[in-house]
């Protein structure tokens, strides 16, 4: 059996309703991402999925680099957002039980990294199941005990833009790389992933439906979707 968790980032837009009841009809409990400044413009779509049973982790408030910060900037960062996080779950009348963290474009913050991982270390944020993955990359890299929520297969659907010549046939011929030049084969025999997808209008514009397309194609081929679970 082949599973995964799924983890869609730049949350919240106003695609994410259509988004939540897609997955909820699929019993699909996702963590979206948030960035902080998009909640305001976005509130209730943001309280919609929650309320709809997903969870919401920090994804910094502006989405910045992190390896271009200060220790101190990174810190304000995630803070802003957490802020964010707690009026946003209290609007929606749901206990704030898990913290994730995920760093924009998974970048840990360069010099700054092991810093950022005692703060988040000390301040309670949440580490999602990492022990079921099998490669051994992610011990080599350190990905195991760090507290942020990387990923090990990422549909690149975010490059689907004018002018790039990706395409939906480019997301799914990655989908079927066996030999990905980082991360793991998605549907090799006896795989589990945190995959990473992302909560774009710029894709559902272009890709009307892109999100039931590729995930629903996940669902065809076998893969089967697990809730979070944390350590």
């Amino acid at each position: 059996m082949n599973t995964a968790i799924l983890t869609i980032d730049d949350f919240p837009s106003a695609n994410t309703p259509s988004i939540v009841d897609y997955l909820k009809s699929h019993n699909i409990r996702v963590i979206f991402f948030c960035l902080g400044s998009r909640v305001k413009q976005y509130h209730d779509e943001a309280v919609y999925a929650l309320q709809n049973g997903m969870i919401v982790g920090n994804h910094s408030f502006t989405h910045p680099g992190f390896s271009s910060l200060t220790y101190e900037q990174g810190v304000e960062e995630i803070e802003k957002c957490e802020a964010v996080l707690d009026q946003l779950y209290a609007d929606a009348g749901v206990a704030r039980t898990y913290r994730p963290f995920r760093f924009p474009y998974g970048d840990k913050g360069g010099e700054n990294k092991e810093a950022f991982q005692k703060y988040l270390r000390e301040h309670g944020f949440s580490k999602v199941m990492d022990t079921q993955l099998p490669y051994p990359w992610w011990k080599e890299q350190g990905l195991d005990r760090d507290i942020d929520t990387y990923w090990t297969f990422d549909f690149a659907e975010y490059n689907i833009r004018p002018g790039t010549g990706f395409t939906k046939d480019d997301v799914f011929a990655r989908m079927h790389d066996e030999h990905p030049h980082s991360g793991a084969p998605l549907f090799a025999e006896g795989s589990r992933h945190i995959i990473l997808f992302h909560d774009h209008p710029e894709t559902e514009a272009l890709v009307p439906g892109y999100v039931p397309l590729f995930i629903g194609y996940c669902l065809e081929r076998g893969l089967t979707f697990d809730d979070p679970a944390f350590l």
